[in-house]
């Protein structure tokens, strides 16, 4: 094995190539799935030329940037909104590929330092500050505004205002969330890698947190992968498949995710009000469609369509597998009430981001001497916001009680091992 590392000088130009190759093929990796998932959408059709800007303010969006949008026609004419939603999956997406390329140079390590770790990482942030500041300059575009017919469009004619509304990236926010989000990125990496080297001062941890991160690693991609399965069969059986594809490239974590948390039982209050949407399922459209802010529970979900109590019954089946999972690839050391603490942290650790990164709000308005919408179809609002405390009590509540019986269940699938070894050693000796 080679003792050159990544900090050593023979080899920090081929550092730096590693470095660019995981941040270019990250960001190239999220406009992929960003740009078929904007075209499903219909964005191919935005006008003036704006599809390379959306994608761009998409990108922005997925890393946690702020992307504003606003809008006037002089004095007499206005509008106003805000954008804050995250298509989760350009965010896994990118997070997957840069994860992977960050540990891949450490692949064939059993141990690291601390500098060389450092200095590895930060040349994928510096590489990475670059990147952002060049989406944050381009996500922004105005469009114009077409006025239809109706009181708008007279009072329009009237004063000879042209309305547009436009969107740009805040550029500081955007570097400032970005750099964190990468941050988090590199670190979860670290957690949830079974074979990752770590500095020799944080080994002692990695019983109690590796097997934990990497459990919450499992239980979230198959809540994906099961996701995706139901998706591709309902644009396989029930057409519309563009707006399922958007679904899928957009938003998929969003949504199952989402489903969860509702399954562990947590509420979210949301409204979708307005000619625009943001793409769901129908059914969450259809519950949150109504005049006032709605709860999004197995309750309410089950009076539209009763599946949704299937949740309930795949969450139980997912949590227990991967506790079982976790505790089998752990030290027999770790008693129970160990494993049952270390889940239960775990997935309020995960409940805790679903519910940071899940929220959702776009407000958009468009007034004329003082007068809010007449009749544009421009005018909406979308909300989506957890209530977090009891979202995460239910998570305690979840991974103590799963962390515990898969455990025990780990256990007596190590006695029966141990007892059938003793049992073929005793044959052997007899024989």
């Amino acid at each position: 094995m080679s003792s050159r590392t990544l900090s050593d000088p023979a080899v920090a130009r081929h550092g730096w190539a590693q470095a660019l190759f995981t941040v270019l093929g990250g960001l190239i990796a999220m406009g992929l799935v960003a740009a078929l998932g904007l075209w499903a959408a219909g964005a191919a059709d935005l006008p003036d030329g704006s599809f390379p800007r959306v994608l761009a303010a998409t990108v922005v969006t997925a890393v946690g940037g702020s992307v504003g949008l606003a809008g006037d026609a002089g004095d007499l004419a206005g509008a106003e909104g805000g954008l804050t939603v995250m298509p989760l999956s350009v965010t896994l997406t990118g997070a997957l590929f840069i994860g992977w390329g960050f540990l891949r140079p450490l692949r064939h390590r059993a141990v690291t330092g601390a500098p060389e770790l450092a200095g590895w990482a930060a040349r994928i942030v510096a590489l990475w500050l670059i990147a952002l500041l060049c989406l944050a300059f381009a996500a922004r575009h105005t469009f114009k505004i077409s006025l239809g017919k109706g009181a708008l469009r007279d009072l329009s004619d009237l004063f000879g205002l042209s309305p547009e509304v436009g969107f740009a990236a805040d550029v500081p926010l955007t570097v400032l969330v970005g750099l964190l989000w990468l941050a988090g990125v590199l670190v979860l990496a670290l957690l949830v890698s079974r074979g990752a080297p770590l500095p020799g001062r944080l080994l002692r941890f990695q019983t109690a947190v590796r097997p934990a991160a990497h459990a919450m690693l499992q239980l979230l991609l198959a809540f994906v992968v099961i996701g995706l399965v139901i998706a591709l069969v309902v644009a396989a059986t029930r057409g519309h498949p563009a707006e399922t594809f958007a679904v899928i490239l957009l938003g998929l974590p969003n949504v199952t995710w989402l489903a969860l948390t509702i399954g562990l039982g947590a509420t979210w209050d949301g409204r979708v009000e307005g000619p625009f949407g943001l793409p769901m399922p129908h059914l969450l459209d259809e519950v949150l469609r109504t005049e006032d802010v709605s709860a999004l529970n197995l309750s309410t979900l089950a009076e539209h369509d009763g599946r949704v109590w299937w949740l309930l019954v795949a969450d139980a089946v997912l949590l227990l597998a991967v506790a079982f999972v976790m505790a089998a690839l752990s030290p027999a050391r770790v008693r129970a009430w160990q494993h049952a603490v270390h889940l239960a942290v775990a997935l309020a650790l995960a409940v805790l981001t679903i519910c940071l990164v899940g929220r959702i709000s776009v407000r958009l308005g468009l007034s004329v001497l003082g007068i809010g919408d007449l009749g544009t179809g421009l005018s909406g609002r979308i909300l989506l916001k957890p209530r977090l405390p009891v979202a995460l009590g239910l998570a305690l509540l979840w991974g103590l009680v799963a962390g515990f019986a898969g455990a025990l269940l780990a256990r007596e699938t190590h006695h029966r091992g141990h007892h059938r070894g003793r049992s073929d050693r005793l044959t052997g000796a007899a024989g």
